[in-house]
């Protein structure tokens, strides 16, 4: 009997291991798709950019450094200001009790910017808010190179127009130095992003970093990229 026992049990035992063997192979091909799915608007932004490089650096360098010399009265093209980073910061409060909104802002900022962000965390514990020191509180990329004049110009001519009755933005967010942050109420006014599939609407912040001397000199700087100011008041 426990001859005729033992095959059984060693053919159940093969049929067990069998079965988490194509359950694992499932599971990794799944994670390959979705992996495969949140790079895919990093790859399509990567490719764009190999093939040709953005418009607006190279108006920058063709038409733009010309007119801020003039009119700024520079004598050296190495003292025009120029944009040095941008970085797109989004602050989840509400991810502390739903992890969830976490992951998908973090597919979000991917699908917005082309590239993965940074995960950003609490410094100290703060009881009042149940905040542990350590947690994930929000996402955040810095852009450089092509892919930060391309951010620019996607954020220019597409994604502020399609702000609710969008009369302009304020010429006086800079902060003194030259560098100037935007507030987005809603990350649904860029395309990129699919309104039916976002579990909550959610606000971020745009900050323009520039080697400009001082605020007149960042203003020229970004009117000259297209920047919508809004007619002073």
């Amino acid at each position: 009997m426990a001859d005729e026992k033992a095959p059984a049990k060693n053919a159940d035992d093969a049929a067990a291991a069998a079965k988490k063997k194509a359950e694992r192979a499932e599971k990794a091909k799944k994670g390959k798709k979705e992996a495969e799915r949140k790079a895919g608007f990093a790859a399509n932004i990567e490719a764009g950019l190999e093939a040709k490089p953005a418009r607006l650096k190279l108006r920058y360098r063709k038409e733009m450094v010309p007119a801020l010399m003039k009119d700024l009265g520079l004598k050296n093209p190495m003292e025009v200001p120029k944009i040095e980073k941008i970085v797109v910061n989004m602050g989840l409060g509400e991810a502390l009790a739903n992890n969830k909104l976490l992951e998908s802002a973090v597919d979000q900022m991917i699908a917005i910017t082309g590239q993965k962000p940074v995960i950003t965390r609490s410094r100290k514990a703060i009881a009042n808010f149940k905040l542990r020191e350590g947690q994930a509180i929000g996402a955040m990329v810095t852009l450089r190179g092509d892919r930060m004049f391309e951010f620019l110009d996607r954020l220019i001519t597409v994604a502020l127009p399609r702000v609710r009755d969008f009369k302009g933005v304020s010429p006086k967010a800079f902060d003194g130095r030259g560098n100037y942050t935007m507030g987005i109420r809603e990350q649904i006014i860029f395309p990129e992003i699919n309104y039916d599939q976002i579990e909550k609407v959610k606000g971020l912040n745009v900050s323009i970093v520039t080697t400009a001397r001082n605020d007149e000199h960042g203003l020229a700087l970004l009117k000259a990229f297209g920047v919508p100011f809004r007619a002073a008041a």
